[in-house]
């Protein structure tokens, strides 16, 4: 997943000492965020003022074309065709039919997450949609043995926009990051420049808070 920000320098700053993260060059502007030494997540500059200030979690494909054609055929589209990324791997951008935006990953030298579901880590994808079983279709259909199969272990699900966010939001991803205190965490954020969209709350999967970096990219943080 990355993030792509106004100002890349500030990123490092705030998910720095939020998270603990290091950071080292990755590929033109783009930076590494390490944990450790291991690849976390990535931070991007904006290439258009009119691009959102988002995270963005991509799915892992061994063929990011013939997925997209899927896609395609499902009723989502294709956002950015296929492109390699130097020899890291071949990344895309897509949406689902209700236009929230996720990645495609084919991956080169870099295979992702280094580690995920340990503190300050990526632990979980939340869709926010207006058609939980249209969600299920779609997803289902694409990823089925990820999400459904026998040895799944799946760090994605879905909710109604309307449990956690006003009816007019779009639908969209929201990432989460596991946090060892979320009060602390919160504490963090408001002390960064950061601001609370939507105070804790009960999941299935752990209690969760929404926040936006000092730059406007939302993000969750979840305390299992």
């Amino acid at each position: 997943m990355d993030a792509q920000l106004p100002d890349v320098e500030a990123g490092k700053r705030f998910y720095g000492e939020l998270f603990g993260w290091t950071f080292e060059e990755a590929h033109g502007s783009s930076v590494w965020a390490l944990l450790d030494g291991d690849p976390v997540a990535a931070l991007a500059p904006k290439t258009d003022g009119r691009m959102p200030t988002v995270w963005t979690v991509s799915f892992c494909t061994s063929d990011a074309g013939a997925l997209g054609r899927r896609i395609t055929a499902a009723g989502g589209q294709v956002v950015t065709a296929p492109y390699p990324v130097g020899d890291l791997g071949v990344a895309a951008l897509a949406a689902d039919p209700e236009g929230a935006v996720f990645g495609l990953w084919q991956p080169g030298t870099h295979r992702g997450f280094g580690r995920r579901r340990r503190p300050n880590t990526f632990v979980w994808a939340e869709l926010y949609t207006r058609d939980t079983a249209a969600a299920n279709t779609f997803y289902g259909g694409l990823f089925h043995d990820a999400l459904f199969g026998t040895d799944a272990e799946p760090d994605f699900g879905r909710a109604e926009v309307t449990d956690v966010f006003p009816a007019e939001m779009p639908p969209h991803f929201l990432v989460h990051f596991r946090v060892a205190d979320l009060g602390d965490a919160l504490g963090a954020v408001h002390r960064l420049g950061g601001r609370v969209q939507a105070p804790p709350f009960g999941t299935s999967y752990g209690v969760v808070a929404v926040v936006t970096d000092n730059q406007g990219a939302s993000f969750a943080l979840l305390q299992r």
